[in-house]
């Protein structure tokens, strides 16, 4: 018989984990690997994203930690920039590659261009930037001097960076250090000494399932699946990794649902207490889209539309007691808070505590305001 947990509990768990209750001591390294990795469109957020999970912390922490080799910056998890650590990079990467979803007819016949060239086209990628550093027209020169590759070029220069992602999720490249406000492309082992080349998807798979659930337990199949490929890899595929990883996994039971959580986890998430904490995190939070914003557990379903906005916009979220209730932006020198109605009770003291703890991250005086 599977064991019973609530969604208090169940969240209270998460916001442990997640170093959100209470916040940790890790390191920025140490943030990015509980968390398997942390979205980057934008480097201030990914920033704060790590640092309301840490007690100390200084500006520039997660960009030295790039620079030094600790960190990657890579196209990862639904085709999107993350921060990764190397050492955990390969396995979540070689997961996304094994669905090969260049292969399918419409990328053939959007850019004009078969699987083989572009299997052909992976060698010319790894060479070109062999030992070097390119900025993105520099390896677009290199590509389209390349007989039958010429037509490539404006796909290319997308700052989707489309065409470039499968080689980034087979490990062939990940950005580089910046040339002012340009990127730059470079192979991962130059960019890390400790990169870990890609394992086998089979192997992966019970890498990055246990380190997903470490974070976002208790989770379903989907939930993995969303988070990782958003339809990149099969659902077929998916429930056989979660087959082969049986051993390691638990089913639970929160409040109706079946769930798996890690069988090492399994006596610390019924034990769990609910949690009172409130949090402000930032945009394109972990806390959310590790589960993923249509989690009506986490994100209220009448409520998802504020979180998730157009274009994958992830607005900054209030937490408390593990749910999303409300959303916040800073305007001038104010926090303004949007607290969702049905969330019950405004907790004004323990907002006043995050936005003065936001201020000391910040590095500026910011005061509370309700809108």
């Amino acid at each position: 018989m599977a064991a019973k947990v609530t969604w208090q509990q169940a969240l209270a768990w998460r916001m442990r984990r997640q170093l959100l209750d209470p916040v940790g001591d890790q390191t920025a390294v140490g943030v990015v690997h509980r968390l398997c990795a942390v979205q980057t469109q934008v480097a201030s957020i990914a920033e704060l994203c790590v640092r309301v999970r840490r007690r100390t912390s200084k500006p520039g922490d997660v960009a030295h930690a790039v620079r030094d080799g600790r960190l990657i910056k890579t196209w990862a998890m639904r085709g999107t920039l993350h921060l990764l650590t190397p050492e955990d990079a390969g396995a979540f990467l070689s997961l996304i590659a094994s669905g090969r979803n260049w292969e399918r007819p419409s990328w053939q016949k959007y850019f004009g261009v078969s699987p083989k060239q572009l299997d052909a086209l992976r060698e010319v990628v790894r060479g070109a930037l062999d030992g070097k550093a390119l900025t993105r027209e520099e390896l677009i020169v290199a590509i389209t001097a390349r007989r039958g590759y010429g037509h490539l070029g404006d796909a290319l220069r997308s700052g989707w960076g489309t065409l470039l992602k499968p080689y980034a999720w087979q490990g062939d490249l990940c950005f580089g250090p910046s040339r002012g406000n340009r990127v730059t492309f470079v192979r991962p082992e130059d960019a890390s000494s400790r990169w870990v080349r890609l394992p086998e998807p089979d192997e992966a798979a019970g890498i990055a399932i246990v380190a997903y659930l470490r974070a976002y337990a208790p989770a379903t199949m989907d939930n993995f699946h969303s988070w990782l490929s958003q339809g990149r890899v099969s659902t077929r595929q998916v429930r056989k990794w979660f087959d082969a990883v049986g051993d390691q996994l638990r089913e639970v039971e929160v409040d109706g649902e079946r769930r798996y959580v890690l069988r090492a986890d399994l006596e610390e998430i019924v034990s769990t207490k609910p949690t009172k904490a409130v949090r402000l995190l930032p945009g394109f939070d972990q806390y959310v889209l590790g589960p993923g914003t249509d989690d009506a557990h986490v994100v209220p379903a009448a409520r998802r539309r504020a979180v998730s906005k157009q274009s994958g916009w992830i607005a900054p979220i209030v937490v408390a007691g593990g749910v999303v209730r409300g959303t916040w932006k800073i305007a001038a020198d104010k926090v303004q808070v949007e607290w969702f109605k049905e969330g019950g009770a405004l907790p004004r003291a323990a907002l006043q505590g995050e936005v003065e703890r936001l201020s000391t991250i910040l590095g500026r005086d910011l005061r509370l305001a309700m809108s």
